[in-house]
C-alpha cells in the first residue's frame, strides 16, 4: 500500500511536469507570434512562459521545476535548425530565472493571494524586475560569447529581453494566481457592472491603441475602476487585455506606434505595459488589504461588544426571587 501511494504521488508529479512543459511551449509559440528583431536577435514585448513558470512554482512548488526546464529547452530548440550548446545555455537561463524569482519571493514570505501591498511590491521587484535579469543576462551573454552579437549592441538586446520576460511575470502571473482561487460567482453578483467594465475596457483600449492621436492614457481610468470595484480578479484580466492589444498595435506599427523604430516601439510598449501592470497590481493589493483590515476591525468590534454585554451586571427586578424580604417587626 505504501509503495502504491508513493508510485501514485510520483506519477502525479511527472504528469504535472509534462503539463507545465506543454503549457510553457504552447505559450512560447503564442508569444513568438509577435516577435521583433532587435539587432538581429529575436525578442518579444511580452513573454508569457516566464509568468506561467513563476505562477506554477508558487502554486506547485519547486518540485515541478524540471518541467519548466524541459519546456524552455524545447521552446529554444524549436527556434533553431539544430541543437547547440548555446541553445541549451539560453534554455538554462530561461529556466533558472523563474526559479530564482520563486526562491526570492518565498524568502520574504510572499502570499499568492496578493492581499497585501508588500506582496504586490515583492512580485514586482523580486519576481519580475529582479528575477528576470538572469534570463536576460544569460540570453544576451550567450549571443555575445557565441559571436552572434556585437559588444556595442549587448545592452539593447539585454534590455529588450529583460523587458519581455518581466512583462510576462507582471501581467500573466497575477491573473493565474487569481484564477487558482476564483470561485463560481453568484447570479446576484455585480454582473451588469462587470459586463460594462469589459465593454469599456475593450472600447477604450481599441481607441487608445488604434488612434493616431496620443491617447494611451485612456486605459488608466478603466484600470482604476476595475481595481477599486473588483480588486485583482477585475484588474488582472483588464491589464492583460490592454497589454496584448497594445503589443498587437505596436508590432503592426499602428496608431501611436506608427513611424517609430523597433527600439522606440519596444521602449514605449515596456513603459505602457509596465505602468498598466503596476497600476492594476498595486492598487488592487492596496484595496484588498484595506478591505481585509476593515473586516477584521468590524469582527473585533462585534466580539468586543458581545464580551461587554456578557460581563455587564444584570439589573435586579423588584419583587424578584433575589430581592431581600423585610423581617416582621
Amino acid at each position: 500500500m505504501i509503495r502504491s501511494e508513493e508510485s501514485r504521488r510520483r506519477a502525479v508529479i511527472v504528469a504535472q511536469m509534462l503539463g507545465i512543459a506543454a503549457v510553457y511551449y504552447g505559450s512560447g509559440q503564442l508569444g513568438l507570434l509577435r516577435e521583433v528583431q532587435v539587432q538581429s536577435s529575436v525578442v518579444t514585448p511580452l513573454w508569457p512562459p516566464s509568468g506561467i513558470a513563476v505562477a506554477a512554482l508558487l502554486h506547485l512548488g519547486a518540485r515541478i521545476w524540471p518541467g519548466i526546464a524541459i519546456g524552455a529547452l524545447v521552446t529554444v530548440l524549436s527556434m533553431s535548425d539544430s541543437p547547440t550548446f548555446w541553445g541549451v545555455a539560453v534554455a538554462a537561463g530561461s529556466a533558472l530565472a523563474p526559479l530564482c524569482s520563486f526562491l526570492a519571493l518565498r524568502a520574504v514570505g510572499f502570499r499568492p493571494e496578493l492581499d497585501r501591498l508588500r506582496d504586490g511590491v515583492a512580485l514586482v521587484f523580486l519576481g519580475a524586475l529582479g528575477g528576470m535579469t538572469i534570463s536576460a543576462t544569460v540570453g544576451a551573454g550567450v549571443q555575445w560569447l557565441s559571436g552572434g552579437l556585437p559588444g556595442d549592441q549587448f545592452w539593447q538586446v539585454w534590455s529588450a529581453w529583460w523587458a519581455g520576460d518581466a512583462m510576462g511575470v507582471l501581467t500573466v502571473t497575477p491573473l493565474l494566481l487569481v484564477l487558482r482561487r476564483l470561485r463560481r460567482p453568484r447570479l446576484d453578483d455585480r454582473w451588469a457592472e462587470a459586463t460594462a467594465l469589459a465593454v469599456v475596457t475593450v472600447a477604450s483600449t481599441a481607441i487608445a491603441t488604434m488612434s493616431e492621436l496620443s491617447m494611451l492614457y485612456l486605459v488608466f481610468p478603466v484600470l482604476i475602476w476595475a481595481a477599486l470595484r473588483f480588486q485583482l480578479p477585475g484588474s488582472a484580466p483588464c491589464a492583460l487585455l490592454i497589454s496584448v492589444v497594445a503589443i498587437i498595435a505596436g508590432t503592426d506599427s499602428a496608431g501611436p506606434f506608427a513611424n517609430h523604430s523597433v527600439l522606440e516601439v519596444m521602449f514605449n510598449l515596456c513603459i505602457l505595459n509596465g505602468c498598466v501592470a503596476l497600476t492594476a497590481l498595486l492598487l488592487a493589493a492596496i484595496v484588498t488589504e484595506h478591505n481585509n483590515i476593515r473586516h477584521e476591525t468590524e469582527v473585533a468590534c462585534e466580539e468586543l461588544a458581545a464580551l461587554v454585554e456578557e460581563l455587564a451586571p444584570r439589573p435586579v427586578r423588584e419583587g424578584g426571587p433575589d430581592t431581600p424580604q423585610a423581617e416582621p417587626g
